[in-house]
């Protein structure tokens, strides 16, 4: 055992402090969960690791246990003061109809009000997304902050890079974030390039001192365009060719992204500022990084993040008030379909009181075990009359949701447990029927064939063994 090869040298000495050190450890990592871990499974499962795994338990619980990154974000000043919430002055135009509990319930949760005058363009895929980017990239006067999850060096990547270089030659600041692990965890070639061209950059939560790197977890899933602070793209589609149809790809992917204009772009540019504070000290501030901005749409919108640290279930929870407001219809396009039993048991319920409810998952996903655990986790909403539905190929990453076709939700967060507490995400409300029409069409476009219970029920006893042992390892899919 460990301890035996730590405390081996020490003699009968050894045999006395072993037992004591485990003690004192486990009992530190009991105070700590006990004041810290929120969730009753995984408390207990962290004190059980402690006291019956003796040192090596606690030194687990040390690496992978213990969330740093709350501690590291609010020394970085990843706060929003709620402030506004008791001023009603600043909801302008309040609304009265069946969402305004959920306008304020979001105002609560995010700190930020709304904001309105707000244009939102729908994009689909690279093809359509790309050019408008290098073009306001090739554009840009002032300044341009960029985040992606997922940045290639590949040729779609290369003209973001040069059309960055570029700008930054004719006196436009840049500041680029790239994740530390999305984007390459051993060798980055994109953060790499952009290191090269003298492009400020940062790689999130990347270090090669293994107890502070959380690799699957902990990640910056968001993906944001903003120039000279007036304009903004934000959604699904990360920086790489499989975006481009048109290139017939070896591995496409299908994904929605957003052009967005109008007074909510502040909000896009302060949570860039704020994870580039985190990565690297440096405060952005001034009219370079947020000009006063004109109504530019008829849209309502603001901004939720969320994250593992004070941000955390805010989307979740978002999403789980969006659905108690329902009176007609829930819809939902995600790539990854695994909430939580909180987030199913709201969607059941709202199918039981009359609401329909929809979910488009890909016909075939980018990872096997994960539609595996999909099929395993969703028999009780088809029970309950939910109707889920296959996007047929090619995968489909993009990330709707629409109630009543009035309120939507769109960005980077899927339906899963791992974008709702486990990694940074943007997400974006937009209270607009024309646009909420939108929305709803595009999911119904991506129906196909439905998935039935009688199919899920006709699975053979290995495939559903299988299916359930996936479903076990949902916290971290």
């Amino acid at each position: 055992m460990i301890e035996d090869i730590i405390l081996s040298p020490l003699g009968a000495a050894g045999a006395i402090l072993g037992p004591l050190l485990h003690v004192v450890l486990a009992g530190a990592v009991t105070v700590h969960v006990l004041e810290r871990k929120r969730d009753v499974a995984a408390a207990f499962a962290w004190i059980g690791v402690a006291w019956l795994s003796p040192i090596i338990g606690s030194a687990l619980y040390f690496l992978f246990g213990v969330n740093r990154v709350q501690r590291r974000a609010y020394r970085a000043g990843r706060r929003h003061s709620m402030s506004w919430v008791d001023d009603p002055a600043t909801f302008l135009n309040p609304r009265h109809d069946h969402f305004a509990p959920l306008e304020r319930a979001i105002g609560v949760l995010t700190g930020r009000p709304p904001r309105l005058g707000n244009k939102v363009t729908m994009l689909r895929n690279g093809d359509d997304a790309y050019p408008p980017m290098l073009d306001a990239i090739a554009a840009a006067k002032v300044s341009i902050v960029f985040s992606s999850y997922i940045f290639e060096a590949d040729d779609t990547g290369t003209k973001f890079i040069a059309a960055l270089k570029t700008a930054q030659a004719r006196g436009v600041a840049i500041r680029v974030i790239v994740d530390g692990l999305g984007s390459g965890y051993w060798y980055s070639s994109a953060y790499q390039r952009l290191t090269v061209e003298g492009i400020p950059s940062a790689r999130f939560m990347h270090t090669w001192i293994p107890w502070r790197m959380a690799f699957l977890n902990l990640r910056s899933h968001k993906k944001v365009l903003v120039v000279d602070g007036q304009r903004a793209f934000i959604g699904g589609i990360n920086i790489a060719s499989d975006n481009v149809l048109a290139a017939n790809p070896p591995h496409p992917i299908r994904d929605m992204h957003f052009d967005v204009t109008g007074p909510v772009v502040t909000q896009i540019a302060e949570a860039f500022a704020t994870d580039w504070q985190f990565c690297t000290g440096e405060r952005l501030s001034g009219e370079a990084w947020f000009p006063p901005l004109q109504e530019a749409g008829t849209a309502a919108a603001r901004v939720i993040t969320s994250g593992p640290d004070q941000d955390i279930y805010k989307i979740e929870f978002a999403m789980l008030q969006a659905i108690g407001c329902a009176l007609r219809s829930v819809k939902i396009l995600t790539p990854y379909f695994l909430p939580d039993d909180r987030l199913m048991s709201a969607l059941i319920l709202a199918q039981m009181a009359g609401v329909t409810v929809d979910v488009v998952i890909p016909e075939a996903g980018d990872h096997p075990y994960l539609d595996w655990a999909m099929r395993a986790h969703i028999a009780p909403l088809l029970r309950a009359g939910g109707r889920v539905w296959r996007a047929p190929k090619p995968f489909e990453h993009s990330k709707l949701f629409v109630v009543d076709d009035g309120w939507s939700l769109i960005g980077s967060a899927n339906w899963d447990m791992r974008s709702l507490r486990l990694n940074f995400e943007l997400n974006m409300e937009v209270c607009c029927p024309e646009f909420g029409a939108l929305v709803s069409a595009a999911i119904e476009r991506r129906q196909g064939e439905p998935l039935t219970l009688a199919e899920i029920n006709a699975r053979s006893f290995p495939i559903r063994l299988r299916d359930s042992a996936a479903r076990l390892m949902l916290p971290y899919l």
